[in-house]
Order: C-alpha cells, then sequence, then structure tokens
C-alpha cells in the first residue's frame, strides 16, 4: 500500500528546499573569519581612493571592519569587504518576475553620524553604482538592522553574485564597523515587505524645485578663515562690472563658507523625502586638468560649536570654541559637487533626508561648505538681497 504524503509536509520540504538554495548568512559564530583573496570562498577586503589601511577580523560573535585613514590626506578614500554570495543558489529564479536579492546586515558604527553602503554585483558587472545604496547610521550605541532589495538585477546560472559593504569618505581617523550577521537571499519583493533602514541613493538626481513645499532662506551666513582665525569676514566682497559692491561667500584652500537657519516653525515636524540647498555662483576659479573629485566643493554637517552666532561677528575661532575641526564638522560630507561655471547660475545640492531631519531637530547646527581639491568658488550672500542661499523641503501636513 502506498502511503499518500500529507500536502502541508509536501510544501514544507519545497518552502525548505527552496529556501536552502536562495539563502546566504554568515553569523560570524565560527572559529575563524573565512578569507579568499579573490572573494569567491569567503570575504576579501580592501581600500582605494586614499590612504586607508583596513583588516577585517571577527571575535566574540561578531565581525569588525576596522580601518586608519590617520595617514590619508584629501579624504576621499574607500574601504569594503566583498564575498560570493550565490554558491548552491538558484539563479534561475532571478529571471522569474517578482523575484531579487536582498542583502541585510546587523551593524554598530564608532563614529556617527555616518553613511555605510551595500551593493550587489557579477563578474559581468560594468557600473558599480547600480544596485547600490547607502545608510544613515545616527548613533555609536545602537545596533542597526539595514537592508537593500534590488530591482532588474541581471543574474544568470553559472553567474558569481558578489554582496558587500563599504565605508567611504569618513574623514582622517581610525574608525570600526562591527556587524553582528550579514546575509542574503532571494525573494520575492510582492511578499517581502519594505527594506529595513532608510536606503539613500548613491549621488541622487535633484528633484524638481516645483515639487518642495518649503523654501527657506538662510537666517545667517558667512565666511570663515582657518589662518585668520580671529577675523570676521561678513563684508568679504567683490566689486562688479557696473561698480556695485557685491557681498561674497567664498570657498578655498583655508575659507569655509557656514550656513544657519531658523526652523522656529517647523519644530515636530517629519521631513518627507530629499532637501535641496540652492546656492548662486558669482564666480568660480580651478584647473580643467585634474578631472577626478577635485575643485569641487564638499557640503557637510556642522554638529557642534556655537550656537546662536551672527554672520556680524562671527570667526572661525568663535564658531569653533576650541574644539577640533573634525568635532564641529562631520568628518564624512553630505555630498560633493562640481560648482556651476556662470556669474547667476543656480547650484542645486541634495540633502538627505536624515540630514534634513536632524536640522530641523536642532541635532545639526548648520552646513559647511569646504573645498575638495584646489578651488575658489564664490557665491552670492543673504545681504545682497538677491539670490539668497536657500533650502527647499518637504514635510507631512
Amino acid at each position: 500500500m502506498i502511503k499518500r504524503i500529507p500536502n502541508l509536509l509536501i510544501f514544507f520540504i519545497f518552502v525548505t528546499v527552496s529556501q536552502m538554495n536562495a539563502q546566504f548568512i554568515d553569523e560570524f559564530n565560527g572559529k575563524e573569519l573565512q578569507y579568499d583573496p579573490d572573494g569567491l570562498n569567503g570575504w576579501t577586503f580592501f581600500s582605494g581612493d586614499g590612504n586607508a589601511e583596513v583588516k577585517f577580523i571577527q571575535k566574540d560573535g561578531y565581525a569588525s571592519v576596522r580601518v586608519d585613514a590617520s595617514k590619508d590626506k584629501r579624504g576621499l578614500w574607500w574601504a569594503l569587504i566583498r564575498r560570493r554570495i550565490s554558491e548552491g543558489m538558484d539563479l534561475s529564479l532571478i529571471q522569474k518576475p517578482n523575484y531579487e536579492f536582498r542583502i541585510e546586515a546587523k551593524i554598530k558604527v564608532s563614529s556617527a553620524p555616518k553613511r555605510v553602503n551595500l551593493h550587489l554585483n557579477t563578474q559581468r558587472t560594468t557600473d558599480f553604482h547600480t544596485h547600490l545604496m547607502e545608510y544613515d547610521i545616527p548613533d555609536t550605541s545602537n545596533w542597526h538592522v539595514i537592508s537593500m532589495t534590488t530591482k532588474n538585477f541581471d543574474a544568470r546560472p553559472g553567474d558569481n553574485v558578489f554582496a558587500q559593504m563599504a565605508l567611504m569618505d569618513w574623514g582622517f581617523d581610525k574608525y570600526r564597523v562591527d556587524i553582528d550577521y550579514f546575509k542574503v537571499d532571494i525573494v520575492r519583493v510582492d511578499t517581502i515587505g519594505n527594506d529595513l533602514g532608510e536606503p539613500i541613493p548613491y549621488h541622487p538626481p535633484v528633484p524638481e524645485i516645483s515639487s518642495f513645499e518649503h523654501r527657506l532662506p538662510v537666517a545667517e551666513d558667512a565666511t570663515i578663515d582657518l589662518e585668520f582665525t580671529d577675523y570676521n569676514f561678513n563684508n568679504w566682497s567683490a566689486t562688479d562690472e557696473k561698480g556695485n559692491i557685491v557681498k561674497l561667500l567664498t570657498v578655498s584652500g583655508n575659507q569655509y563658507v557656514i550656513l544657519k537657519w531658523n526652523f522656529e516653525n517647523y519644530k515636530n515636524m517629519k521631513v518627507t523625502g530629499p532637501a535641496v540647498l540652492e546656492l548662486t555662483t558669482y564666480s568660480l576659479q580651478n584647473s580643467p586638468d585634474y578631472k577626478k573629485d577635485f575643485g569641487m566643493i564638499r557640503v557637510v554637517e556642522i554638529l557642534d560649536g556655537k550656537d546662536n552666532w551672527l554672520d556680524e561677528n562671527i570667526t572661525f575661532e568663535a564658531l569653533t570654541e576650541g574644539k577640533t575641526i573634525s568635532e564641529v564638522f562631520n568628518s564624512q560630507m553630505i555630498i560633493d559637487c562640481e560648482v556651476n561655471k556662470l556669474r547667476g547660475e543656480k547650484n542645486y545640492f541634495v540633502i538627505s533626508r536624515p540630514v534634513m531631519q536632524r536640522l530641523l531637530d536642532g541635532k545639526t547646527k548648520g552646513i559647511v561648505i569646504k573645498p575638495l581639491g584646489s578651488v575658489v568658488a564664490s557665491f552670492y550672500a543673504s545681504e545682497n538681497n538677491i539670490n539668497v542661499p536657500c533650502i527647499y523641503f518637504n514635510t507631512e501636513k
């Protein structure tokens, strides 16, 4: 007599086998971390675009990415961990509708706020900015679970699919990211739910300015000087072709621009979506000889220092109050951008939603504009009453 296997048991076996063929997970509980320089049968790790030393170690049930960037000069370095995650997976699933990869990790960082990114690629990938998302980690005391689900990922049976996590442009100190677990699943996107954390697109496009509900001009704006630290430069200016005095905000090798707003009317509101900072070009000087990450400007959060400063008397010394630059300004930028060259042209810099929320909440005290490479960029200051620096954002109603 042939016994019939219950349908529920058949379903359970099918689901179990499917999951076994669709998941990679490393909980870092083994005796030692698996290493492989090629990332095929273990973890590989490396850095680039600067002088940052990276190590990847396992201890006490978690792994740590440790970066020493104390010898770096330009702050453009990146460091990543990477390994193949597709061994044993049924990659034919990815070619079916509604199936994608989801990469997930539980992490803690040594410096905050900072961003990390998650990325998936294959041996055929040529655009390494696709299937990549950044995550803003706001504190150093808590573990945070982050995940990214791909969209239209191109994987075929026989491919090697690699997953990676990276730190980028964190600064000039020693840093650490602890990882409790790292996993990748093949999932059905119509049933899996939203990603964890808050995925932020890498180099996001500028939204239409007409899509914003709020436009808020700066309350105070000024140029500070890292050499003449006790001087106020509120009258920094140029004379235009008609003989008019134009007040300027200038970014150069030893000059930063600082901006702050009065968000009193937006207390306890929740920001929705990214924001946009607007500055208007007066002049730009840089060299065309250096194409990559040079002659640009770097938009950064002000995290500490003097609160109630006025542009008419603020100096570098007064703003920093004896603290180091890395204590007052976040050592990781919000975004790096080219400056439009022609006078009167608008420059739009995307500010991520978490940063904009910190501005509204008063956790971030303002924005500082720094040089990236050799550049002299001047923008119209608010005292001109035209082309006033402003920020656009949306809030929940």
